[in-house]
């Protein structure tokens, strides 16, 4: 076929790249076809997170559907889209956090810094340390503040501290104490608790516990900070002191994030990724792209507030 005789479509997809199959929708979605170009990211400098083919079921239900993307390092990525469709899932995957859920079955590749994650003998604790997690509601120990903060090392054995360790003479307190203060600074909360870090971290308001749950990720030294939807349960100045402290952390580690509050993607990430019904990737890119220029018709949709 002659160029002056292609159809509309198939000039688009010469431009655009092959398209998949149609999506499936929901109500108040366009029913259309995905092309790749519109997940094939660009970016300078390294990906730390690489995903290819990651499929994810849950028994019979097919939760996340073919996605690849590559997340750059030192950055905010957001991922966003109605409930339902997959982000938290994918999130878990990237430190494999769905392996304690029993009818999850995961294909595909995960790699953090071009090592994969699912291959066997991956130790999940070392694992777990370079790839932390921040949850949607504050989970801190029944615990002081202090032991919070220091419980991740003292559990890998970065920090000896105990009555044995006095008596062999290499206890650590006062690297301890070092690293407490490092991590609740890191977390900006710091000049907020330093007298009060033998006091119960339950007595903390639900933003100073998100901000002592993030220390506490600190405290092991990721390389990765992951976060699913970490201001939704909090005020909203205790939000703002989250989303100051996710762009302060972004430049020494690769934050992503879930998040419900498209405001808040806009504000914080450098890139954002836009999962939509079926559990399939319909678009990442820039963040001001996303929500000033999408390519696909149901994310302009889905953030203009049409569904979802």
């Amino acid at each position: 076929m002659s160029e002056t005789t292609q159809t509309a479509d198939e000039a688009q997809q010469t431009r655009d790249g092959p398209a998949t199959s149609a999506s499936v929708t929901t109500t108040g979605e366009t029913d259309e076809q995905i092309r790749e170009s519109w997940t094939d990211y660009q970016f300078d400098g390294r990906a730390q997170i690489v995903t290819e083919d990651l499929n994810v079921y849950y028994g019979d239900d097919h939760a996340l559907k073919n996605i690849s993307m590559e997340i750059p390092e030192k950055s905010v990525t957001a991922l966003i889209g109605p409930s339902g469709c997959g982000k938290s899932t994918f999130l878990r995957c990237l430190n494999r956090m769905n392996d304690r859920i029993s009818a999850a079955r995961i294909e595909g590749s995960v790699e953090v810094d071009g090592r994969e994650i699912y291959q066997d003998g991956v130790n999940l604790v070392e694992l777990r340390k370079r790839v932390g997690m921040v949850f949607q509601q504050p989970n801190p120990f029944p615990k002081s503040i202090r032991d919070n903060v220091s419980y991740g090392p003292r559990k890998h054995g970065d920090i000896r501290k105990g009555l044995l360790d006095r008596l062999l003479g290499r206890d650590e307190s006062e690297k301890e104490r070092e690293l407490v203060e490092h991590a609740l600074r890191q977390a900006a909360i710091w000049d907020e608790v330093e007298d009060r870090l033998d006091d119960n971290a339950l007595g903390l308001s639900g933003g100073q516990q998100q901000r002592l749950c993030i220390a506490r990720a600190l405290a092991t030294d990721p390389d990765v900070l992951l976060m699913d939807e970490p201001a939704s349960a909090l005020d909203p100045i205790a939000t703002s002191k989250i989303e100051d402290l996710i762009h302060d952390l972004s430049e020494d580690y690769t934050v992503v994030i879930v998040t419900h509050n498209m405001q808040q993607a806009a504000r914080i990430s450098d890139q954002t990724a836009v999962f939509l019904t079926g559990g399939e990737l319909v678009e990442y890119d820039r963040t001001d792209k996303i929500f000033e220029n999408p390519e696909s018709e149901r994310v302009e949709d889905y953030i203009s507030g049409k569904f979802g």
